[in-house]
């Protein structure tokens, strides 16, 4: 199965996209809190770098991530894990986390994950790559679209979590 593999990228000079590794916890953790600082959601944070390390790159580890780097600089991150379409009867590759910091938007770089990522999708036989944005952000999802993105409207994303997980997985 094809893996992701530090490339350079030409389209960027002095770009790299590499495989995130396990001393990177704290960099990864930093631009967690970064994004829920942009995505308006600071305290819904409750992970720490031990929590990234073991989730990331621990025993049983699903999910993947890569660093992007711009003159040996960190400017970016990128999270994924495998989805599945049974009406596809394939793999997906689902990104559950894009950053770029503020001062990289706009030079290609968020470009040049999303390529590297769908590269990897295509090369893993993924019938589909899929994410999600928070409605009211315009940049982003301008951004997908240029890409050919197109969004799933007649979907809505249901999710349990915390003392309502609890509570139901329990029987309550």
């Amino acid at each position: 199965m094809a893996e992701l593999r530090a490339t350079a990228v030409d389209a960027v000079p002095g770009l790299v996209l590499r495989p995130a590794i396990a001393a990177d916890a704290g960099l990864i953790l930093r631009f967690i809190i970064e994004l829920a600082v942009y995505e308006k959601e600071p305290d819904a944070v409750v992970t720490d770098q031990d929590g990234i390390a073991a989730s990331l790159f621990g025993q049983g580890a699903t999910a993947k991530a890569l660093i992007a780097e711009l003159d040996a600089e960190p400017v970016g991150y990128a999270v994924w894990f495998a989805s599945y379409s049974t009406w596809l009867g394939r793999n997906g590759l689902y990104l559950e986390d894009l950053y770029v910091t503020p001062e990289m938007r706009g030079r290609g770089v968020g470009k040049a994950i999303l390529r590297q990522l769908a590269a990897l999708a295509v090369a893993q036989g993924c019938g589909r790559m899929e994410w999600s944005v928070l409605d009211w952000n315009a940049p982003a999802i301008a951004f997908y679209e240029s890409v050919g993105a197109r969004p799933q409207s007649e979907w809505t994303v249901f999710r349990l979590t915390g003392d309502a997980l609890n509570t139901f997985a329990a029987g309550r």
